[in-house]
């Protein structure tokens, strides 16, 4: 059972066993812009800043679940309507997932669905530095999705690779480290001793690609929900 089916069949349960399935329980879907995702932060190469992703955020009651995406739209429907999607598209995972961390968050299930705003990004950075010191020692890591301020503070106390799919970071150069394709992100996850992965993936399906059996922490809030249901190492300390 490949990582989505599992997901579906967890969510699905979930819905069932609250009875929820056959109620006229909406999840409302909208696209954040990126001031309401992420506020103002001092930096503006952030990819829901350049424009490369977007932010869409589920309401379900009154608990929200967030997620990345390059393929954002609006959706109103049941639970049952999200549980029966295709998740074919990035369209599809970005909504199911969103309502998935709304739905999870709801019942305590998952927290910290919501990012982080204004000069948390940086902060966050330096924790996970110490975090990955204090946990792995002195790994080589391989990055999955460039987060700027993550690379910046990892690349002074670790060596790191990095791979992403944004055409204008491949071949570039950023804080001393250079910004790979895609299909370098094999290698790289077969050469390191930490892989650390944008919980982006999970919605593009690039995940499927990169789970191994190397230690792995996936950042961010979009794989809140799915973190806590796979028991995944997740690491987003300042999310609400």
């Amino acid at each position: 059972m490949n990582i989505y089916s599992r997901l579906k069949t967890g969510f699905m349960e979930l819905v069932a066993t609250r009875g929820w399935e056959e109620e006229s329980i909406r999840v409302n879907v909208r696209i954040l812009k990126p001031e309401e995702a992420i506020g103002r932060p001092e930096d503006s190469d952030y990819p829901i800043i350049k424009g490369r992703e977007r932010m869409i955020e589920a309401l379900f009651h009154d608990a929200r679940g967030q997620a990345f995406t390059d393929m954002p739209g609006d959706f109103s429907g049941t639970l049952k309507q999200i549980t029966a999607m295709d998740l074919t598209s990035n369209y599809e995972r970005a909504t199911f997932i969103a309502a998935l961390n709304a739905v999870m968050r709801y019942t305590s299930q998952a927290e910290k669905t919501i990012h982080c705003r204004d000069e948390a990004p940086p902060s966050c950075a330096r924790e996970l530095t110490q975090y990955v010191g204090n946990k792995y020692g002195r790994p080589r890591i391989a990055m999955v999705g460039l987060q700027p301020r993550m690379v910046q503070n990892l690349a002074e106390h670790f060596e790191i690779r990095v791979t992403d799919m944004d055409e204008d970071n491949i071949g570039q150069v950023k804080f001393g480290v250079q910004i790979n394709s895609p299909e370098m992100t094999l290698e790289n996850i077969q050469w390191c001793d930490l892989a650390l992965v944008t919980g982006s993936a999970l919605v593009n399906a690039t995940i499927t690609n990169i789970l191994s059996e190397k230690p792995t922490i996936y950042y961010g809030v979009t794989i809140a929900g799915a973190a806590s249901m796979l028991k995944l190492e997740r690491f987003c300390p300042l999310g609400t």
